[in-house]
């Protein structure tokens, strides 16, 4: 019987490691949207620059 409970503590411990791991990959998928925000958004403001130094100022 002390094989039985060395078997149910193994369990215990495999059952603990499941539940660390989705909220590490919900961390990392939240950490790589925000870094592809933040590309996406110095992306415009790249494109949104060519497009006013392309633009023709002179007024007269």
């Amino acid at each position: 019987m002390a094989k039985a409970k060395s078997d149910i503590e193994l369990d215990d411990d495999d059952f603990l490691e499941e539940d660390d791991s989705p909220e590490t990959e919900a961390l990392d998928s939240k950490a790589s949207l925000t870094r592809r925000r933040q590309i996406d958004d110095y992306l415009e403001e790249r494109r949104l620059q060519k497009q006013l130094a392309d633009f023709d100022f002179d007024l007269d």
